[in-house]
């Protein structure tokens, strides 16, 4: 069974890519444009990593993140936090509030697949 990728980021050419990549990759993918869709989609799909984009409509990369982490029945999901934003404080308050990994953009998608394998130990 393969495992589940929720991206949830509002940029379609992220997404694209991003998508396209996890999917040769053997990851079924899910997408979310929103903060509402992202925390929809964790309830409809059960990912087991979310690639969260900080800056989303409705509700920012923060709140879902935090969201996901007051639940202890997604306490499996790992988080990999996407933004422009890369200066200190906001990838310790990425951190500090739940997720596992802070990446920031522009990101290399090689990389971060690697990464995304790592969190899910996968070759």
């Amino acid at each position: 069974m393969s495992k589940k990728i929720l991206i949830a980021d509002d940029e379609p050419n992220i997404v694209a890519a991003v998508e396209f990549l996890l999917q040769r990759s053997g990851y079924e993918v899910h997408v979310a444009r929103n903060g509402d869709e992202a925390l929809k989609a964790v309830e409809d799909c059960n990912p087991d990593l979310v690639l969260l984009d900080v800056m989303m409509p409705l509700r920012s990369g923060y709140e879902v993140c935090k969201r996901i982490r007051e639940r202890a029945d997604w306490g499996h999901i790992k988080i990999i936090m996407l933004s422009a934003k890369g200066r200190d404080a906001e990838v310790s308050k990425g951190l500090s509030i739940g997720a596992d990994l802070y990446v920031t953009k522009p990101f290399s998608t090689r990389d971060l697949i690697a990464k995304i394998n790592g969190l899910l130990q996968r070759p």
